[in-house]
């Protein structure tokens, strides 16, 4: 009888304690919403990530400042030689880019006209074929008008001038 009641004690107790508080269902909340190991080491790889390139960033700006700091003299005495030097260099660059990106395109094209009259069906061989058959219709609709209006001229200079 004893057991009975001391086992119903600890039930009373129990069910006493498991009572939630506003304080344990924060933490169970929390316990639920916890990042598990995997998301941590990401967590921590990008941060680790984040203050090395962070630091390397600090470092590369120092350097171009006192870079500054001891070369504008000389660059400023030199500056005379630069400027041409530049402008030309520049030029040369701008070129020698422009003719190799046109270089490209005309081959590109080629190559495209190539693929289209061995008949491997290029893309955009279906809209070309099909804007080459407009122009083909609009070219013979526009001959039959002329034909049909010319006549029609015609015959209106030789009712003005009949001599002509």
């Amino acid at each position: 009888m004893a057991d009975r009641h001391s086992g119903s004690g600890q039930t009373q107790h129990q069910q006493r304690t498991t009572r939630p508080t506003p304080g344990s269902a924060f933490l169970r909340r929390l316990h639920d919403h916890a990042p598990n190991s995997t998301q941590l080491v990401g967590f921590l790889t990008l941060i680790v990530s984040g203050v090395i390139l962070l630091f390397l960033t600090g470092l590369t700006i120092t350097a171009t400042v006192v870079g500054l700091i001891f070369f504008t003299p000389l660059i400023l005495i030199s500056s005379p030689i630069w400027v041409p030097a530049g402008t030309i260099f520049f030029f040369f660059v701008a070129g020698f880019l422009s003719v190799c990106g046109f270089g490209m395109a005309v081959l590109a094209g080629l190559s495209w006209i190539y693929k289209y009259f061995r008949g491997w069906n290029p893309p955009g061989s279906g809209r070309f074929d099909y804007a080459r058959s407009r122009i083909a219709d609009t070219a013979s609709h526009m001959k039959d008008y002329a034909r049909e209006y010319g006549g029609y001229l015609q015959s209106k200079v030789k009712d003005a001038a009949p001599g002509a």
